[in-house]
């Protein structure tokens, strides 16, 4: 049964496995390791789906998943449930890591991809198409990580998590028009960096 508050702002409230999942989060940010083992049951499978989008390439979101899950054992004690749910906190900081990623394995691969590019025997346009679509995946990825958090989030859980904004409004414990609206803005400044590169 949906719970209601006082103040007759019950749809507001998170549902009840968000508002548990806080909960633990805050105890494992206390040294509580049974809370932790709930934390990482419940969000490692959504966090790993994450940063597979981004990275593309399953081993690598395996390790990237270890270590955000890792992290987020280490720095608990920075979430701060005011400013939104368990959930988004760690999708965030997940997002965040596999972008980093991105922009590592880029900057250590450039030489060796310039290379095979100039020994493969392929036509021009089919290496030019390869080149287009990996420099266009890591304009989307430095993009959204140039936009404040609060627009950033809602896109990835929607554009990532395939989220509904209405999914999105519930997961950040957020009014739907509030999320609603951001993601517009978002979307806005997103298209423009595509745009202009800026």
């Amino acid at each position: 049964m949906p719970k209601t508050g006082q103040n007759g702002h019950g749809s507001r409230r998170r549902p009840s496995a968000e508002t548990w999942l806080d909960a633990r989060l805050e105890r494992a940010a206390q040294g509580d390791q049974d809370a932790f083992t709930d934390v990482y049951d419940t969000l490692a499978r959504p966090v790993k789906g994450l940063i597979c989008r981004v990275l593309r390439d399953e081993a690598q979101a395996e390790e990237v998943t270890q270590d955000v899950m890792v992290e987020i054992w280490r720095t608990a004690d920075r979430y701060r449930p005011e400013l939104g749910s368990a959930r988004g906190w760690v999708l965030s900081l997940a997002h965040r890591r596999a972008v980093d990623r991105v922009r590592h394995v880029r900057a250590s691969t450039a030489r060796e991809r310039r290379s095979a590019l100039l020994a493969e025997d392929r036509p021009f346009d089919a290496v030019a198409e390869a080149v287009e679509r990996h420099e266009d995946h890591e304009r989307v990825q430095r993009c959204l990580a140039d936009l404040e958090r609060h627009q950033r989030v809602p896109l990835v859980l929607a554009y990532y998590q395939g989220m509904t904004y209405l999914e999105v409004a519930a997961c950040l414990a957020t009014p739907a028009g509030t999320v609603n609206s951001r993601m517009r803005a978002g979307l806005r400044l997103l298209r423009r960096c595509l745009e202009t590169g800026r």
